[in-house]
């Protein structure tokens, strides 16, 4: 007898997709994914030295659950050299991957009926947790034109007596859409005045291109600050996806308190081990490495984006960060579930929809993976729109 929360869920499309594709490949079909939300490059060598030499210690033993003291003050120490960004140690806690960070701090702060702004396109998982939760998600669509970001305007009429949170995603997950420092002070001055939390998911932070910076929203005034929780991890920019190292910062103690008793009765610490491996990635170790990897990931952008050029009856936007590309399909099919399963079927390419992001007439195409994949599989894309029936 399952509970009326646990049936609300839908499965995450981004991983059934990157699941079906691997099924496909076992039994010798010619696949080719574009689907999938992680670095292609492996863990840098800091990190794994790191790991490596916390199990020779026998560093394998319980910790906090916030997280051993020295991987906090490396989070606290990122936070006000990159971010400008005062943390008491108190303020911070360790989670398994950025997603569990969400997912805990959604659970502790959103109630039944509880109504919360999402962008669209946004991430698959996040009206999945709010309806979790019991709460509202409420969408508000981000426009092409507007390189699919929301306006104070836009903000400032959804909001209603219910809205509890405002979850914001910069750079993206599906379009690599980044928010300037003037765009986010602009919604920051809507919130003044209200009890509206924000949740800022910024896993993408260092990977931008075209010389483009970065704003932490908690950043934007004293306000803001308060009102804020900052979520991250290492999972993207530190190729470190399956290691599940995320962590959150907030001024409100009596969150970082509540997510502590929820993760003391579910999964305690993480991992002590990943824990460990984090401190150098934090410390600035890998930032030649995470420097490289971005250099790399800009040139398969402009590779991918030369090529998508010249198929007609479609338009994408140029990303500023992370690594997706998010095409328009609507001249073509205004179904993009049909689309990617016929896609699949026919060309063997595996691609994200764009209902899974709430945007139907899109598909997500990531360009995390060599450029010999990446021109054979839009190749094999570019001859099935032109066929397309």
């Amino acid at each position: 007898m399952l509970t009326k929360r646990s049936k609300v869920l839908e499965e995450s499309i981004t991983l059934a997709i990157a699941t079906l594709a691997n099924e496909l490949k076992a039994k010798g079909e010619d696949i080719i994914s574009l689907s999938t939300g992680e670095p292609d490059f492996d863990t840098p060598k800091a990190i794994k030295d790191a790991a490596i030499a916390a199990i020779e210690k026998g560093c394998g033993k319980y910790t906090a659950v916030a997280g051993l003291n020295e991987i906090l003050k490396a989070i606290q120490a990122k936070l006000k050299k990159d971010n400008n960004l005062d943390y008491e140690i108190s303020e911070i806690i360790t989670n398994v991957g950025a997603k569990h960070s969400l997912f805990e701090c959604i659970e502790c702060l959103i109630e039944e009926e509880d109504e919360v702004i999402i962008p669209t396109p946004y991430w698959v998982s996040y009206p999945e947790m709010v309806k979790f939760a019991g709460g509202k998600p409420v969408f508000i669509e981000g426009l092409e034109s507007n390189g699919f970001k929301i306006t104070a305007e836009q903000l400032k009429n959804s909001i209603t007596n219910k809205t509890k949170m405002l979850i914001l995603n910069s750079p993206s997950n599906p379009v690599g859409s980044i928010y300037s420092k003037k765009e986010l002070s602009e919604l920051a001055k809507v919130l003044e005045g209200t009890n509206i939390m924000v949740l800022s998911d910024e896993i993408y932070e260092k990977l931008r291109y075209d010389d483009f910076d970065f704003t932490a929203f908690a950043s934007i005034s004293e306000d803001a600050l308060k009102r804020t929780v900052t979520i991250n991890g290492l999972s993207k920019c530190g190729a470190m996806p399956g290691w599940r190292f995320g962590y959150m910062a907030s001024k409100n103690k009596d969150l970082i308190s509540a997510v502590k008793r929820l993760q003391g009765q579910s999964t305690s610490n993480i991992c002590s081990i990943a824990q460990y491996a984090a401190i150098p990635a934090l410390n600035g170790a890998c930032d030649e490495d995470i420097k490289t990897m971005c250099q790399i990931f800009e040139k398969r952008r402009n590779l991918a984006l030369s090529i998508l050029d010249k198929i007609p009856n479609i338009s994408v936007y140029k990303p500023e960060g992370a690594f997706y590309l998010f095409i328009n399909i609507q001249k073509v099919e205004k179904d993009s579930m049909k689309f990617c399963q016929k896609l699949l079927e026919q060309e063997k390419v595996a691609v994200v929809p764009g209902i899974g992001f709430g945007m139907d007439g899109y598909f997500r195409l990531s360009y995390a993976t060599s450029n010999e994949l990446i021109i054979k599989g839009l190749e094999r894309i570019s001859r099935f729109i032109l066929n397309y029936k």
